[in-house]
């Protein structure tokens, strides 16, 4: 968190204590928390409990999404799956690792993107939060032999009903910002900036993989 004083109904230490207890709970004795990833943690804690001061003081919009950065066995999707309990029911996130949606993509074609999209709606007409993991490491589909690349589609059109009708969108990946840019374009890279909030763990976070 910044420094200073900075007034919040939540107890941050306890929080990351609770987050270790969950994380042992889901994902077993192993799971800890690094020092150095504290500070992450901290702002998705302030992102998820839609706390505004502490999020505001983080740089963080809480009408965007979340795009997870950090390198590979940081823990970034058992993290965001703990966050999901700090959200409210309409708001829980759906995984998907995009590797999985282009493998629906190549047997359902476009009806597999639609599903992320158009029908990605409760019956009260709440949007579905979908969080896509491992971003940018999925290959393109294929449709009647025309490569496609799925995952530019799904974000397009996510973005399209996050303006029209805020729908909430998360990402993790190991990807930095240039290399997204070059794997699904500058166009999709700046509807990101729109869609997301960046948060980073850093190169030395611990491999939590074992």
């Amino acid at each position: 968190m910044s420094q200073g004083p900075i007034a919040t109904p939540y107890d941050y230490h306890f929080l990351l204590q609770y987050v270790s207890k969950q994380g042992k709970d889901m994902f077993g004795r192993d799971f800890i928390i690094d020092d150095v990833d504290k500070p992450v943690i901290t702002r998705l804690l302030a992102y998820f409990l839609k706390d505004k001061t502490v999020a505001e003081a983080e740089g963080l919009d809480l009408k965007k999404g979340i795009l997870l950065m950090g390198p590979t066995g940081c823990g970034k999707t058992a993290i965001m799956k703990i966050m999901s309990n700090f959200c409210a029911a309409k708001d829980r996130l759906e995984f998907r690792s995009s590797n999985e949606v282009v493998l629906d993509f190549d047997t359902r074609a476009y009806e597999a993107i639609i599903q992320f999209t158009k029908k990605s709606f409760y019956s009260t007409g709440h949007p579905r939060v979908y969080c896509f993991d491992d971003l940018g490491l999925e290959p393109d589909g294929h449709h009647y032999g025309k490569s496609v690349n799925v995952m530019r589609e799904v974000l397009l059109s996510r973005y399209n009903y996050f303006i029209s009708r805020r729908m909430i969108t998360h990402v993790t990946t190991k990807l930095y910002s240039e290399e997204l840019g070059e794997r699904y374009g500058e166009h999709i890279r700046s509807r990101m900036r729109e869609m997301f909030n960046r948060v980073l763990y850093v190169d030395s976070s611990p491999d939590k993989r074992h």
